[in-house]
């Protein structure tokens, strides 16, 4: 097509050319004309805004990827504007305060598309000569289709993984005493594990106690929300418009069972008295805990920590290796008034050469595969030895709903979800797994769950006991 409508453009300029040349000759000027005078005057650029969120590195990063934009065009100023995290990005975007281009997280997508505040960037960026295929994750940029467009440009993709203190969990040192270790490969690469080794690394890495633990996972739909999946349970009752979570599935129950076996083992985690001085990411660095999940964005932070050393791996399986994260993507506002030039500087940002700007920071898996898998994010002079983990793991990430009351039912079901992981004592899975799924009905399908005969004391959502001191 685009040749084609090349071919026609040329055409038209042969037929004027030609024209203007038979009209010379059958009406000659009788007076040479003067040359016409032009005083240049300098042309202002156009202004189009970028807004961005993330640590001051990456702010940082994000500024010099606008600073090369502009340094390459004449016709257009880009202006970087930033947000400490998505939260305060998305409340602006949506108070009519957006900029022509934004970075965004994939789950405040349906939000945002239900405001009619995106500018669907599909042909835009097609236009661009913009390699949707194998330039680019298949599954970061999929999570941003929607209503049959692509909303926003897949730009970053985080998958949750296992980072572990290699001097506190030594493999062969495990094998050497016979405990269950991740098999390695011919070049003694472990890229998969059990869920019966990650526990044997937590019993290895808290054997000699002096307050060494082995293990700390966040009593959140986030941080359970891995094992339930690979236990080939769910954690909503619809993928699409989930109406409760879905602990009381049986699949649910049996993933929770085998995983908290070893998260609710008090020899393995966290005592309450160290969780009340530190964090579990503080204990990490401190080298008082062996393994704890997280994401790209704690590479930086754990390359600084002093005296550890550190590597990853993917998430522990019970039945099939499943994930979760956090896809990031760049937007149009479809009330900007340069959508044109937003969209050259988007195509422009998820270059080769601008994403690895970022990516270089190591905040960012890159949705762009050829920079994903150069020096620039793999780097391999640098801890995490096996980032490539990070790639291998997107394909297994299971993308949550859209759930608009989010924070609602964060708050609604974590207390319950504390007392699972966390209480002392002997744990009635059956009863807390149904309050936990009554719990999250308040806020997902209120409708069906009020009863004017129901008081809020008498709903068997309350939990029954305080969490563990």
């Amino acid at each position: 097509m685009l040749l084609r409508r090349l071919s026609l453009v040329g055409c038209a300029l042969t037929v004027a050319l030609g024209t203007a040349a038979c009209t010379d000759d059958a009406e000659p000027e009788s007076q040479p004309s003067k040359p016409p005078t032009t005083s240049k005057q300098p042309v202002k650029p156009r202004e189009v805004t970028f807004g961005a969120y993330g640590s001051e590195e990456e702010v940082a990063a994000f500024q010099s990827v606008v600073d090369s934009f502009n340094a390459a065009s004449s016709t257009r100023k880009v202006t970087l504007k930033s947000w400490p995290d998505h939260e305060s990005a998305l409340e602006d975007v949506l108070a009519g305060n957006a900029p022509d281009a934004f970075l965004t997280s994939r789950i405040d997508l349906g939000q945002l598309v239900a405001a009619d505040a995106l500018q669907p960037v599909s042909l835009l960026l097609d236009e661009r000569g913009v390699d949707f295929g194998d330039r680019f994750s298949r599954d970061a940029v999929d999570a941003f289709a929607m209503d049959d467009e692509l909303q926003c440009m897949a730009y970053s993709v985080s998958p949750m993984v296992i980072y572990y203190n290699t001097q506190m969990v030594d493999f062969d040192k495990m094998e050497r005493r016979e405990y269950d270790v991740p098999t390695a490969d011919d070049e003694g690469n472990r890229d998969r594990w059990t869920l019966a080794e990650f526990g044997a690394a937590a019993q290895f890495a808290s054997r000699r106690g002096n307050d060494k633990r082995g293990v700390w996972i966040d009593p959140t739909l986030q941080g359970l929300a891995p094992f339930i999946y690979s236990g080939d349970g769910e954690v909503f009752d619809d993928d699409r418009e989930p109406t409760s979570l879905s602990f009381s599935d049986d699949n649910t129950r049996e993933a929770l069972s085998e995983t908290l076996a070893i998260l609710r083992d008090p020899t393995l985690t966290p005592t309450n008295a160290q969780l009340a001085r530190a964090t579990p990411v503080q204990l990490f660095k401190r080298g008082e805990l062996a393994m704890i999940a997280g994401f790209r964005n704690l590479v930086p932070e754990l390359r600084d920590a002093e005296g550890l050393d550190f590597d990853v791996l993917p998430m522990p399986i019970i039945d099939t290796r499943a994930t979760v994260g956090d896809i990031s993507g760049l937007c149009l506002s479809s009330d900007s008034q340069v959508q044109g030039d937003a969209a050259d500087f988007i195509a422009y940002a998820v270059s080769d050469a601008a994403i690895a700007t970022v990516a270089s920071t190591g905040y960012i898996v890159p949705a762009n595969t050829e920079v994903a898998a150069s020096e620039d994010f793999l780097a391999p002079t640098l801890e995490p030895e096996h980032s490539g983990i990070f790639n291998a793991s997107i394909r297994y990430m299971e993308v949550p709903p859209f759930i608009d009351r989010r924070d609602e039912l964060t708050e609604a079901v974590t207390p319950l979800l504390e007392r699972l992981v966390t209480a002392p004592g002997v744990l009635d899975l059956e009863l807390i797994t149904e309050q936990i799924d009554q719990a999250s009905q308040a806020v997902l399908s209120p409708e069906e769950t009020e009863s004017p005969s129901e008081s809020p004391s008498e709903s068997p959502s309350e939990p029954t006991e305080s969490p563990s001191e």
